[in-house]
């Protein structure tokens, strides 16, 4: 399913400051499609009301922003929002498995948050293995998606560990042929996932 992901960066969780709710607000009138608002911000219970009202549809909040992540994810689902977390490349896994039966979508970075352009973290495979196979074990119903580096090469390696969905930035706006056909190869590279 096609979304937007709308990256919030506080300058204190991740290095960067980016949009806030006025972008989720301004945004929501001229879709229908999905807005996630990526909250790569500390303390994320502090703007999770405002981005649910804002219109953002689902929620990210980091594992590592939060000592409360079991009262953030619901607070997100008490606003009638998809919760959803996101693990940094270098926390396990298994840190997700008190509250997996909360989340409708992990998000597993694949590089380091609060930059545009890196590198995929090849390391970062055999975490979407873990948290794929960690749903199936469960037989929990979750979206996984990969943020981070994601071209016409690493698509293809996500998809084969468990991700469903990817999320990709620089590969698309910085397409020389423009972003529909960027797209395109993207989604024909991960074997129709998206």
């Amino acid at each position: 399913m096609d979304r937007f992901q709308v990256d919030v960066m506080d300058g204190r969780f991740v290095p960067n400051i980016t949009f806030g709710t006025i972008a989720v607000r301004s945004l929501r009138p001229l879709t229908r499609l999905t807005i996630e608002a990526h909250l790569m911000v500390t303390p994320p219970e502090d703007f999770i009301e405002a981005f649910a009202d804002a219109g953002a549809d689902t929620i990210i909040v980091h594992q590592e922003s939060t000592p409360h992540l079991h009262r953030a994810l619901e607070q997100i689902r008490s606003l009638g929002k998809k919760a959803a977390v996101a693990l940094n490349p270098s926390t396990p896994a298994s840190t997700l498995s008190e509250v997996l039966d909360m989340v409708q979508l992990i998000l597993v970075m694949t590089v380091n948050p609060g930059f545009g352009g890196q590198k995929f973290i090849r390391a970062t495979l055999p975490k979407i293995r873990q948290v794929r196979n960690a749903l199936i074990e469960r037989g929990l119903e979750c979206e996984v998606e990969v943020d981070g580096g994601i071209n016409e090469h690493t698509i293809a390696w996500a998809a084969e560990a468990g991700a469903d969905v990817m999320v990709a930035g620089s590969s698309v706006y910085d397409a020389p042929d423009g972003v529909g056909p960027a797209i395109a190869r993207l989604i024909s590279c991960a074997g129709g996932k998206h």
